[in-house]
């Protein structure tokens, strides 16, 4: 009996061996162990003992901008959110009203027409007046032959049917320039170039209308073959 147990236990010391052997390799290849670096600011780290790279020990700045604290949450309607490091802050809380869009706390506010401005995605990208039926962009898009002015209107917003305004729309956009202008420059935009001349949707002939802002008349004629300003409108339905 007592052979069977040195049996037993001689047999299971024979064991130990074997799985260390198969768990632990051993290597001198630098950038497996964690040596990642040709050198290390101010010599702040450790030498690999079979090579010439490095493990640098991270700096408290460093350790913040891995991990995304870029954040000061001193702007408007914003407090700091969860803990600092290095003095600046993951995220930042909004006050109620407010949602955190586009590095900043910016007021909730559905898509779409509210009064004189028209939002999308929580940006202005229209304005009007209190007596216009429709909004106009919060820029021009530019130059561009009539076939080009009118697919950029089509395509200047995924929120609401955006196109080149009519020749009667323009002579409403005219007719209110002066408070069209001061609610762009508010809000971010361009003002309307009152000395020049943009297109319209309305046909003239097999071509189209134009306008001029410089006299509010209509500028009709061979446009088509010129390039002149396009500004998108969106109607009120």
């Amino acid at each position: 009996m007592s052979n069977i147990k040195f049996l037993l236990i001689g047999t299971s010391l024979s064991i130990i061996p074997t799985l260390t052997f198969a768990q632990c390799v051993a290597t001198q290849d630098c950038a497996a162990l964690g040596y990642t670096e040709t050198s290390c600011n101010g010599g702040k780290g450790v030498k690999c003992p079979f090579g010439n790279q490095w493990a640098c020990f991270k700096t408290e700045n460093d350790f913040c901008t891995e991990f995304a604290f870029d954040q000061t949450c001193t702007g408007e309607n914003q407090t700091p959110g969860g803990k600092a490091c290095n003095g600046k802050y993951c995220y930042c809380e909004c006050k109620d009203g407010y949602s955190w869009k586009n590095g900043k706390c910016q007021k909730d506010i559905h898509d779409g027409a509210q009064g004189e401005l028209y939002y999308c995605n929580g940006e202005i990208i229209g304005v009007k007046t209190s007596d216009m039926e429709f909004y106009i962009a919060i820029k021009d898009l530019g130059k561009k032959i009539w076939t080009s002015a009118d697919n950029a209107c089509r395509r200047y917003s995924s929120c609401g049917k955006w196109r080149l305004p009519t020749l009667d729309q323009f002579y409403v956009i005219y007719n209110n320039r002066l408070q069209l202008n001061t609610l762009l420059l508010n809000h971010g935009g361009d003002k309307l170039k009152e000395d020049e001349t943009y297109y319209t949707s309305t046909p003239y002939g097999s071509y189209h209308d134009r306008f001029d802002m410089a006299d509010g008349g209509r500028d009709g004629g061979w446009g088509d073959m010129g390039e002149y300003f396009a500004l998108p409108v969106l109607a009120i339905y």
